[in-house]
């Protein structure tokens, strides 16, 4: 199990510079080092956090680029902004289920943030809200994308269209999180049991799992089918299947093989 922690939590947890290169750098090494199983996502302070730093909207910190040409400066700013929409879609691209524990505020880029993780739980006091529109923007890098398939259409485009808070409670019954804790503590402890028991099965059955979900959601079931044949076909293997029989018939935790490490480029 490998834990990532937002730890600002003195400043809100806010979202500086350095957080849009560094929260991919962390995912992507767990991920591609294939020892961990699951990584949990959490936050120090009050606060889960309160989205990007206000510094980050400031004329020497912004998305523009350089070039004097208007539409060479445009077509930058479109870059620039994927490039910020990959810090979040690293969670989905993990090889390991991603587990937000969330607590207090959870705003703009946060709810970005943990609508790209695969499941979220939050404390009573909990709330989130698509505050980009309290401040004459359009949320940009997730959240109007993720949430709507979350959680029903209507509602999203409310909370989007409002910013009005979603509190934990609510967030609950519409399933935008799994499972609502009176505080920190108590979250965080059954948050931790639910990874180990993640990181119990087979790691290869997890990632193609995740797979499986992931390309259904974006796909017909038709296709997703086909998908998830083309996946078993070359990943399907005897080795996890016999271990799990195995370790039940022995009454024994099952011992599966980490993923191993891939290397991104040559």
């Amino acid at each position: 199990m490998a834990q990532v922690r937002l730890s600002r939590g003195d400043q809100l947890n806010t979202m500086i510079r350095e957080f849009w290169s560094e929260l991919p750098a962390i995912v992507d090494e767990i991920s591609d080092s294939g020892r961990a199983r699951v990584i949990v996502l959490s936050a120090q302070g009050r606060h889960f956090s309160a989205g990007m730093d206000l510094s980050l909207f400031s004329g020497d910190s912004n998305l523009e680029s350089e070039a004097s040409e208007t539409g060479r400066r445009r077509a930058n700013v479109r870059l620039s902004l994927m490039n910020l929409q990959r810090s979040f879609t690293a969670l989905e691209e993990a090889r390991v289920p991603v587990l937000a524990a969330i607590q207090g505020a959870c705003v703009g880029g946060a709810v970005d943030l943990v609508t790209a993780a695969d499941c979220r739980y939050a404390t009573a006091d909990a709330w989130f809200s698509i505050h980009e529109i309290n401040i004459g923007i359009t949320a940009d890098v997730g959240t109007l994308q993720r949430l709507p398939k979350l959680i029903p259409t209507g509602v999203a485009r409310e909370y989007a269209y409002t910013g009005r808070r979603m509190p934990a409670a609510r967030a609950r019954e519409l399933g935008l999180v799994n499972e609502v804790f009176d505080d920190h503590d108590s979250m965080m402890d059954a948050v931790n049991d639910i990874a180990s028991e993640i990181a119990s099965k087979s790691p290869l059955a997890i990632h193609g799992t995740k797979e499986a979900i992931n390309y259904s959601r974006d796909h017909s079931v038709e296709e997703s089918l086909r998908h998830i044949a083309l996946w078993q076909s070359g990943m399907l293997q005897p080795t996890d299947l016999k271990e799990a029989f195995v370790a039940q018939a022995e009454d024994r935790p099952a011992s599966y093989e980490d993923l191993g490490e891939i290397r991104r480029g040559l």
